[in-house]
């Protein structure tokens, strides 16, 4: 019910500490000044995309980047806003919670008091439907006394996360035109701020003086680019997830008879799997990414956990570890098209219990032999990206039956003589999200929220709040601002017959898979066989929020060479450099130096970039 929103948590005396804790503020954020530095005009990271995206969003595409700066900075092209009236904000949850939402909130509301007491933040109630609805909870200290470095979003709570449909951006419209809002920030991942751009887009074509701000709370870790580094909540989930994980190892090393399947929330990507085995060692991990790469079957993908089963038991190790991300059963080929062809007779309104008779002849043959259990959860209605419901598809206990039954057979050939197989099987996914968020996230979380503020009070519409260095101390991180225009490409690709997504060749902040060239990869097959075969599980322990592991951040994040947007400003002071050494009246070697240095860097970066293109 509405009355349950933002009333007064009874704390543990855990929790009231944590209440008591006060995230750090970047330099650039501190002091009622407001100094911001704009780069050049961004343009889409894929040019093949850009004339589609620059018709889809003529008034927000191609916007500048933007740089907080610290009130002392002498930066000549910086402006400073020392003037504050007071403003009327909204938020809004989009779209499932994640560990650190609510320091979003209480980050935005220390900052609009800070600059002008009188601003006010109110929250919507219910998510997306309560922007719709207008039900809205003024953000006070008292409101928020019990939800500071707290888990959950009980405070304003989240329904469906999107504003899409005509009708519901319309509603959105009138919801901040009737408040008089001046900024509305959404929070939420890839779905929820590719609507937060598409509503700045109809807003600003409106002349509606609300201004749209994207925030990147998401467990699944997949809002990542150029300019975001890291999503509030992922590295709560990869923590609490990994002890769970560590556990279930240290159970497996006692029993030495058990085999755990465990999936792991996090949707189409497979970073949760990724950073949860870095942290804690399990034998095994299969990510959806490999999977789709390499265009393994079912059947591809149970011989290759009874392989290991086998080269295990031939240590005698009857045990083990397997680790599965949620989106795995969506990257194998043959059960995709399965869902495709579901999904479709679904919107055509056929029954669930008629579809079986729709399917064609191979569609049929997969689905009679998949089990029963398999067979209802894959007839669920798809989420509103089109995609399966993917939390409720058991792929864990799909596998263990598959390789228990090959297991079998090998057993009666002779060709396994290990014990007999046990499978133990678990889903890791709602137990982790409704965590005390860990320091990281507390901390990243209320800069971003204070991030909002300094957007709006810089006028800036249809832009994501950014924090980059963030392996670094806080003291030491960078905040900004990119529009979301920004961060969207446009994919042309089929789903099969009668698909009707609404994201082909749309322009989209799409999921960011995980990288099968990239350093954090590369880690993990560096590690594959000793992870495989010599039971080096890690256990990191329960969140710390003092004290040694407090300050700790997640291995991807530390491998990744990022801080993109500190790479740009570098590389516009260097051209700034450039320009003040090279003016009329330097010298003929000065000058053909700068031309001959210019040519070469010209020359390499168009190789490069048409390389990319290919």
């Amino acid at each position: 019910m509405d009355s349950d929103y933002g009333v007064p948590r009874e704390l543990s005396d855990l929790q009231k500490n944590r209440s008591l804790y006060k995230p750090e503020l970047p330099p650039c954020l501190q002091g009622t000044t407001v100094r911001v530095e704009f780069g050049d005009a961004t343009a889409a990271a894929d040019p093949s995309g850009a004339n589609a995206i620059a018709r889809s969003f003529p008034h927000t595409y191609g916007q500048p980047l933007a740089h907080f700066l610290r009130a002392t900075t002498k930066v000549a092209k910086s402006q400073t806003i020392d003037e504050h009236p007071a403003v009327k904000v909204g938020l809004v949850f989009c779209g499932r919670q994640s560990p650190g939402g609510h320091n979003v909130v209480w980050g935005l509301h220390d900052a609009l008091k800070t600059h002008n007491p009188k601003s006010t933040l109110l929250g919507f109630l219910g998510g997306s439907d309560g922007l719709f609805a207008q039900k809205t909870l003024e953000i006070t200290d008292d409101v928020l006394a019990t939800y500071k470095n707290q888990g959950g979003y009980d405070l304003l709570g989240r329904t469906k996360d999107q504003i899409r449909t005509t009708e519901q951006v319309n509603s959105a419209m009138a919801a901040c035109k009737a408040l008089k809002l001046d900024g509305l920030v959404i929070v939420g991942g890839v779905t929820s701020n590719t609507d937060a751009a598409q509503l700045a887009e109809t807003f600003a074509e409106a002349k509606c003086s609300t201004k749209v701000v994207g925030v990147p709370v998401t467990l699944n870790g997949d809002l990542k680019n150029q300019f975001v580094e890291a999503n509030v909540g992922f590295d709560t989930i990869c923590k609490v997830n990994s002890q769970l994980i560590s556990n279930v190892c240290t159970d497996a090393l006692s029993a030495e008879k058990y085999y755990y399947f465990i999936r792991l929330m996090g949707r189409k990507a497979s970073h949760v799997a990724v950073e949860c085995t870095l942290q804690s060692h399990p034998n095994m991990v299969i990510l959806a990414e490999e999977v789709s790469a390499s265009k393994l079957t079912l059947f591809d993908i149970t011989k290759q956990i009874c392989d290991a089963v086998q080269a295990r038991a031939e240590q005698d190790k009857n045990h083990g570890v397997i680790l599965l991300p949620e989106g795995l059963i969506e990257s194998i080929p043959e059960v995709y098209a399965l869902l495709q062809e579901i999904h479709h007779h679904l919107r055509q309104g056929v029954s669930a219990d008629k579809i079986s008779t729709k399917l064609s002849p191979w569609a049929s043959a997969l689905f009679e032999f998949l089990p029963l259990f398999i067979r209802k959860q894959l007839l669920l209605h798809p989420e509103s990206d089109d995609s399966a419901q993917l939390s409720q598809i058991e792929t864990e206990k799909l596998l263990a039956e598959l390789v228990e039954a090959e297991i079998n057979k090998r057993l009666k050939e002779g060709t396994y003589k290990g014990k007999k197989f046990n499978a133990i099987c678990h889903f890791f996914g709602y137990q982790a999200r409704g965590s005390l968020p860990s320091k990281f996230d507390c901390d990243y979380a209320y800069v971003l929220g204070h991030s909002c503020y300094h957007i709006l009070a810089a006028g800036l519409n249809g832009y994501m709040a950014t924090v980059t260095n963030l392996k670094s101390p806080s003291n030491k991180w960078r905040c900004g601002a990119a529009p979301i225009s920004a961060m969207m490409t446009v994919k042309h690709y089929g789903r099969g017959s009668g698909s009707g997504s609404t994201t082909l060749g749309k322009p989209v902040v799409h999921p960011a898979t995980v990288d099968l060239r990239g350093k954090v990869y590369e880690l993990l097959r560096q590690n594959a066989t000793r992870f495989l075969m010599d039971d080096v599980y890690r256990n990191p322990g329960p969140l710390q929020f003092d004290g040694p592991g407090a300050d700790s951040k997640a291995v991807s994040l530390c491998v990744e060479d990022l801080d993109y947007m500190g790479r740009i400003k570098e590389l516009n002071e260097y051209l700034d450099k450039v320009r003040t050494i090279v003016k009329p009246g330097c010298s003929q070697d000065v000058l053909k130096a700068a031309l001959s240095a210019m040519s070469s860097v010209t020359d390499i970066l168009s190789v490069m970039t048409s390389q990319r293109l290919e």
